[in-house]
């Protein structure tokens, strides 16, 4: 089964650039890289640009309206995702227990649609 793990980040516990400790974090997320590749359940995932560079798009009335950055006010915001396949969300949640932001964010974990659902 395919799951995404949405990472969500508060930059107020986040650890700042250049520091050791984002440079611990990210030896972290490179350490969870290798092991979903080596165990062979990685289809995917990237960090995001951070929020201030978002462009928010939603439809009203049939017209096309955007903004600037994310819709919504939140203190955690999207920081990036991986895309999994895995057998059960047991296992998903131990892959996304590796995510080193889950210390001071969150990690949502969700599964994928099957649009084409062996029958």
């Amino acid at each position: 089964m395919k799951y995404m793990f949405l990472i969500y980040n508060d930059a107020s516990r986040s650890p700042k650039f250049g520091t050791p400790e984002f440079d611990a974090m990210m030896g972290g997320f490179f350490a969870a890289n290798e092991k979903m590749k080596a165990d062979g359940v990685m289809l995917g995932g990237e960090g995001l640009q951070e929020t201030h560079t978002a462009t928010s798009l939603r439809i009203n009335g049939g017209k096309v309206e955007t903004m600037d950055g994310p819709f919504a006010e939140t203190r955690e915001t999207l920081g990036g995702y991986y895309i999994v396949d895995v057998p059960d969300l047991d296992k998903a949640l131990e892959y996304a227990a590796l995510i080193p932001s889950a210390e001071f964010g969150t990690i949502e974990v969700r599964p994928l649609m099957d649009y084409n659902p062996a029958g």
